[in-house]
């Protein structure tokens, strides 16, 4: 049965999910909480991600829209949640902010000619927002999938220069790419056949490769941190 709804697009949507959680509507969809949804935002987002890498365009837009509507979930129930008190608007007038602010070079008097410059500005921002933060680590999800994890903290690596390869007693070492070929290593579908090889060979030898590059990372979170511990001694 169709529904027509005051507004369109957008608007609409926020609509009908208003209608969805409020009275009359849906039991199912009242009792939700922000815990009790995060479940499904993994869910949808990893839905996502593999439409995009299908390049299947129907379903990047039924999958965008189940993660927009995750957000619309989301800041209903804060809408109607004593002390949370916030609604989409308010979600998207923070966001709109926060990006003015992070792009000095469009909406401000800072010039940008490469990404790396762009980068900088989002450090120097980020660094103003959160004076808390006094690792390059803090703010990482350490929840993410290991190898998402690995690619994230290496980079955190790379600006404070904590060495991410250990040399091992049997010459054994983490493989690295040279930085000034980037085609002299594998490429991403022999890198991923390489991957799974690992993953393979560890699964016959009764490894667990998750738990084992996760360990790998805590060691090198504590290379960063003495990295930086040695940094600000000497300054």
């Amino acid at each position: 049965m169709a529904h027509e709804f005051e507004g369109r697009g957008l608007a609409g949507l926020v609509e009908m999910t208003a209608r969805l959680r409020g009275p009359g509507g849906c039991p199912w969809d009242a009792d939700q909480t922000h815990a009790s949804l995060v479940q499904y935002l993994v869910e949808e987002t990893h839905e996502l991600i593999e439409a995009i890498e299908t390049g299947d365009r129907g379903e990047m837009i039924e999958e965008l829209g189940d993660v927009l509507y995750q957000v619309l979930f989301h800041s209903d129930i804060a809408a109607h949640t004593p002390g949370e008190d916030f609604d989409i608007d308010t979600v998207a007038d923070h966001m709109t902010a926060k990006m003015v602010a992070r792009h000095p070079h469009v909406f401000g008097d800072r010039e940008a000619d490469t990404a790396a410059d762009v980068v900088a500005f989002w450090d120097d921002v980020k660094a103003t927002e959160k004076p808390h933060r006094t690792s390059v680590l803090d703010g990482i999800p350490m929840g993410m999938p290991a190898l998402a994890l690995a690619d994230k903290m290496i980079g955190r690596a790379e600006r404070v220069g904590a060495p991410v390869a250990v040399e091992r007693a049997d010459d054994v070492a983490v493989a690295e790419l040279d930085a000034a070929d980037p085609d002299a290593g594998p490429t991403e579908e022999e890198l991923g056949d390489q991957l799974l090889a690992i993953v393979a060979d560890a699964r016959e030898r009764g490894l667990d490769s998750e738990r084992a590059l996760r360990g790998a990372l805590r060691r090198l979170g504590d290379r960063i941190r003495e990295t930086e511990g040695s940094a600000t001694a000497q300054a």
